[in-house]
């Protein structure tokens, strides 16, 4: 029995093909508009927590201040106010996992007859796991190469593809950074883009006493542009956040009310801020699309009701050789519903090839997931049973006698 109603509601689609193909037309739109919107938007947060994860977890940074100096001010870690013996005590805190002290700069690399600006970074083998930064090749340098200030360099991956390229194996081979020679003893894993937009491969890391004395002197013994602090756990980063500024303001004899020289960021928090602002906006563009699938439903209504007064004659025929009203009321829906799933298999497949061309086109990180595309299903098919309701019902309530008199 449900089988031929299947049939006969098949039938009953392609007897009118162009009404059929005008009345999916809503639904194929509202259903790729939600896929298409919504790959866009697991994108963007896909992208958004490689970022986070590519700076480290857990993270702070701690900046050289902006203090005042004769009614001009200077931007954050424009000045030195942080040292070494800061970023020591800051690890003696409760709540610490690690520490490492950085000063920076960019430098001119030279290899053979390559050359590369970048940004070459002082620090302690500590950065590596304040940053959860691996090693691709070779190693990281140690304690005693910080103490001695030796010469040597770990590289990032775009480092690596501008000054050797794909055939040459950096390990070991000796690049000059501002004329001073520098082996290469390690390749670092590529992290990416920040999300600031920064190349984060595009850097090499010497020990920090190299730096300071070697690459950018340095003014003020001992002084860094910024310390990076790794929090044991989510639970301890607002705490920890206030120890680091109580503890600064006390070792830099700050008094109370006196602006601090230093500013403490909690990278993980603004990174967390974006995903969310992210993710809702994600939703919000679903549910912009969503509204597609409501006018795709009122057009399925429509065109029921002007078939169910068109074929008012037939459904009188129908009770009258037995039809009972639940067998017309289910002969419509299934109409309504077949009208509605085929549109939705239409739309996903028009919302995926959407996605795929706006990754290919506009070279943005989509995501089609199951997921949206069951969700779109259901709720087509819910739309399609919904509006299909009303004009099913009508049909079954029609008196036998007055539908056979209808012309």
């Amino acid at each position: 029995m449900f089988m031929a109603m299947l049939g006969e509601a098949w039938h009953a689609m392609g007897a009118n093909r162009l009404r059929t193909f005008l009345t999916m037309l809503g639904m194929m739109i509202g259903v790729g508009a939600v896929v298409l919107m919504m790959a866009i938007g697991e994108g963007a947060q896909q992208s958004i927590k490689k970022s986070i994860s590519s700076m480290g977890s857990n993270l702070f940074v701690v900046l050289s201040g902006a203090p005042s100096a004769g009614g001009a001010r200077s931007s954050s870690g424009g000045v030195s106010t942080l040292n070494i013996s800061d970023a020591d005590a800051i690890a003696e805190l409760n709540g610490v996992s690690s520490v490492a002290p950085v000063t920076m700069g960019n430098a001119q690399i030279i290899y053979a007859g390559n050359n590369w600006n970048t940004t070459v970074m002082g620090t302690k083998p500590s950065y590596f796991v304040v940053r959860d930064w691996s090693i691709e090749s070779g190693a990281t340098f140690s304690d005693s190469d910080i103490r001695s200030s030796t010469r040597v360099a770990l590289v990032g991956k775009t480092v690596v593809d501008n000054l050797f390229g794909e055939d040459i194996d950096p390990i070991g081979k000796t690049i000059r950074i501002k004329q001073s020679p520098f082996v290469i003893v390690g390749v670092l894993t590529a992290k990416g883009q920040s999300l600031n937009g920064q190349d984060q491969d595009d850097t090499i890391i010497v020990p920090l006493t190299t730096a300071q004395r070697k690459l950018f002197g340095n003014q003020i013994p001992g002084s860094v542009r910024q310390i990076l602090v790794k929090a044991q756990s989510d639970n301890v980063m607002a705490s920890l956040e206030t120890d680091m500024n109580d503890l600064l303001r006390q070792r830099h004899n700050l008094r109370e009310g006196t602006e601090s020289d230093f500013s403490v960021r909690n990278l993980t928090a603004i990174a967390n801020t974006a995903a969310d602002t992210t993710k809702t906006m994600s939703m919000l563009l679903g549910a912009i699309a969503s509204i597609s699938l409501l006018v795709g439903g009122i057009g399925i209504m429509n065109i029921m009701l002007v078939s169910v007064t068109e074929r008012t004659r037939e459904i009188g025929i129908r009770m009258a050789i037995g039809a009972r009203q639940q067998d017309i009321l289910m002969q419509f829906l299934l109409e309504a519903f077949m009208i509605s799933i085929v549109g939705c298999m239409i739309g996903i497949a028009i919302g995926v090839g959407g996605a795929e061309m706006v990754h290919y086109f506009a070279k943005t990180d989509v995501s089609i997931s199951s997921q949206s595309i069951i969700l779109a299903f259901a709720v087509a098919a819910s739309v399609g049973i919904f509006f299909g309701y009303y004009p099913a019902l009508k049909a079954a309530k029609l008196n036998p006698i007055e539908a056979l008199r209808y012309q």
